[in-house]
């Protein structure tokens, strides 16, 4: 059992109470009300997966509210996914991100000054919803909508670390085994296999000076979509608008919090859906890839001063693909005496892939090193000060207007 502390607190479960936790919760949601954020695809309601996961929220009688980050193409989808989420009993609002009411409010806020019309996807559908939950919650926990394990336990875990006084964390990082214990096959192919070797890689390379690094390797699991922060953090940092979110977040919240007020907790066995590979560096994992080591490499610009160019890139892809070869030795050796399926020529074919991924993006970081962040709420509350209000009337508009 591992029960080593990193740079960030680790809060593991050696015999978190269920009953305790949610008790406490339930105590504080007055005092500091939990809005429970879910960005979500249309497709969705239709996996194997959200009809569980209401189940475990409306047993969730600590949650104030739940907002659900929706992106549907048209309003006959929206609105099977509102008679879906009906049967949730907890208070909760739809935020339909690309429909026409939510983007004649991004293009008002576009006249302002202000455009975010270029970012699409699970970035900025994040952030749009971020504005409405942020507007009467003390503490904001997300995860996503295709979590196949999942119980009432998990959000209480994302919570309780923040809202219990005692504790106070700003940011609170989910970490779990991606094994699927049916299949038993080992998962977390991106972590693994890229982003693992690439930060231990890098350290090296900076002679192990850089503090940035440092906090980053301290997760357990970077990659995971599940984690729970305060509102006020909520509206003080910039949100990745690519594949790069959680990695991004990870570094702005760096940039934003003290180390002593961030921390990650032990979320168990989890499964949820696995993306395909992809055919180029535009889809897939491969597109994760892409979109990671170029989050990677500007934040080490930003942060630490590294100087990115090509003699670099070169030395560290020489560098990672020994490292993750060095990795792949080890899994194998995990895996056998775990009775898992594993394919030593698969991972080894998977880290080329990822060897040429990581140099052409990083090629294209030094050609065009601007970011893709999307500005931080106190910017846009500044260009259009009653901004996430006019979200949440929208989000209502929505739900009494399309039948």
């Amino acid at each position: 059992m591992d029960f080593r502390q990193e740079w960030i607190t680790t809060i593991h479960d050696f015999r978190i109470d269920e009953r305790s936790i949610i008790s406490s919760l339930e105590e504080l949601k007055d005092e500091r009300p939990m809005t429970l954020l879910i960005p979500m695809l249309y497709e969705e309601i239709h996996g194997i997966s959200l009809n569980n996961i209401i189940d475990h929220i409306n047993e969730s009688t600590y949650l104030n509210r739940v907002v659900i980050a929706l992106a549907a193409d048209d309003e006959h989808k929206y609105v099977e996914v509102k008679e879906f989420f009906s049967r949730l009993k907890i208070s909760h609002t739809i935020v339909w991100c690309n429909g026409p009411t939510v983007m004649h409010i991004v293009d008002e806020l576009k006249e302002k000054g202000l455009d975010i019309t270029m970012f699409a996807g699970k970035g900025r559908d994040t952030w749009i919803a971020l504005g409405v939950a942020t507007l009467d919650s003390y503490a904001i926990a997300m995860h996503d909508a295709d979590i196949v394990s999942y119980s009432k336990l998990l959000p209480a875990k994302l919570f309780y670390p923040i809202v219990e006084p005692e504790l106070s964390f700003f940011f609170n990082k989910g970490y779990y085994a991606r094994i699927d214990m049916e299949k038993l096959i080992m998962y977390g192919r991106v972590y693994r296999l890229l982003l693992s070797p690439l930060l231990n890689t890098l350290l090296k390379k900076t002679k192990f000076n850089s503090k940035f690094l440092k906090y980053m390797c301290a997760f357990k699991y970077p990659l995971s979509g599940e984690f729970g922060m305060t509102s006020d953090l909520a509206i003080n940092i910039r949100i990745p608008g690519d594949w790069g979110l959680e990695v991004g977040l990870l570094a702005e919240v760096y940039k934003s919090a003290a180390l002593k007020r961030i921390s990650q907790v032990d979320l168990g066995f989890y499964e949820h859906k696995h993306r395909s590979i992809g055919t180029d560096s535009d889809e897939g994992i491969l597109k994760m890839v892409k979109d990671i080591t170029k989050t990677i490499f500007r934040n080490l610009v930003e942060v630490d001063g590294i100087e990115i160019n090509e003699a670099f890139l070169q030395s560290a892809n020489v560098q990672y693909k020994r490292t993750a070869q060095d990795r792949i030795r080890q899994y194998q050796a995990d895996a056998l005496c775990n009775g898992l399926n594993y394919s030593r020529h698969g991972e080894e074919c998977m880290v080329e892939e990822f060897s040429k991924i990581m140099l052409a993006s990083g090629k294209e970081y030094i050609d065009n090193p601007s970011g893709v962040l999307l500005p931080d709420w106190k910017r846009a509350i500044s260009a259009m000060p009653d901004i996430r209000e006019k979200l949440k009337d929208a989000a209502l508009h929505d739900h009494n207007t399309y039948r």
